[in-house]
C-alpha cells in the first residue's frame, strides 16, 4: 500500500493506493501516527485506489477516528469502492466513521 499525506490549510489529505492488510498494516500505522498526535485533527482519506482492507486496517481506522474525535476534529473517508465500503458496512464501521 502506498500512502501519500498532504497538509492543506485546514485539513490533512491522505491518499491510499492498494491493499491494506496484515502485510503492510504496521507501515500504515507508522504513516498515520503523526496524524494522531498532530495539531490538525481534520483528516480526509481518499480511498479511490484502496482495493481492500483487512481487520488490521479497520483497527487502524478506528484508532485514527478515536484520536481525531478526542481532539474535536473530523475524519472523513471519501471515494470508497463498493467492495471496500461493504466491509465497513458489515462490520458496523460505517456507523462510526464518516464515509462520503
Amino acid at each position: 500500500m502506498d500512502v501519500t499525506i498532504n497538509k492543506e490549510e485546514s485539513k490533512t489529505i491522505v491518499v491510499l493506493n492498494g491493499r491494506l492488510d496484515t502485510t503492510n498494516a504496521s507501515k500504515f500505522q507508522q504513516d498515520i501516527e503523526p496524524l494522531m498526535e498532530g495539531d490538525n485533527p481534520d483528516i480526509e482519506i481518499d480511498c479511490t485506489n484502496m482495493e481492500y482492507t483487512s481487520s488490521q486496517g479497520l483497527r487502524l481506522f478506528l484508532m485514527l477516528q478515536k484520536s481525531v474525535t478526542s481532539r474535536a476534529g473530523n475524519l472523513i473517508l471519501t471515494n470508497m469502492k463498493p467492495q471496500v465500503k461493504e466491509v465497513f458496512d458489515i462490520t458496523g464501521f460505517s456507523n462510526i466513521i464518516n464515509i462520503l
